[in-house]
């Protein structure tokens, strides 16, 4: 079992390996262990925790399992429409960040084409409308610009 931190992998739990001497990729000291190697380490209370929360994950991971890779992949790029919208909403848009989302949204849309069943018009539409938000912002964004006064540095 392993842990994903914004620094990487960790193993944790009984997977762990024992030699923690060797140094890493980077070629830096190894880093202490992130907390007890087994759950016999852990007192009563916080093993009860681990121990369901680990029962959560398990059946959190049946449940995507058992849902067609079309509707989470579909539930993706709506998450990604999400946060482009979100961008475009701000005062003043936030032109960068809604793109970046709009072009991941676009990549999403277009490696998938053909196989997302019927989520896949929505999507599309939903891209569109996208397009036509950040065209329409970025232009009265330049208008903007056009009229501001100039100013000496």
């Amino acid at each position: 079992m392993s842990l994903w931190t914004p620094s990487g992998e960790h193993p944790v739990g009984r997977d762990r390996p024992s030699d923690t001497s060797a140094p890493s990729e980077a070629g830096e000291a190894p880093e202490e262990p992130l907390g007890p190697t087994s759950l016999d380490d852990l007192d009563p209370e916080d093993r009860a925790r681990a121990e369901a929360l680990a029962a959560e994950l398990s059946e959190a991971r049946e449940r995507l399992a058992s849902m067609p890779a079309a509707t989470v992949v579909a539930n993706h790029a709506m998450g990604l429409y999400e946060l482009a919208a979100i961008h475009l909403g701000q005062q003043p848009p936030d032109l960068a960040e809604a793109s970046l989302a709009i072009d991941a949204m676009g990549g999403l849309l277009d490696a998938t084409t053909g196989r997302l069943d019927e989520n896949e018009a929505v999507l599309k539409e939903a891209m569109h409308q996208l397009k036509m938000a950040f065209v329409q912002l970025s232009s009265q964004a330049g208008d903007r610009e056009e009229a501001a006064p100039a100013t000496d540095d």
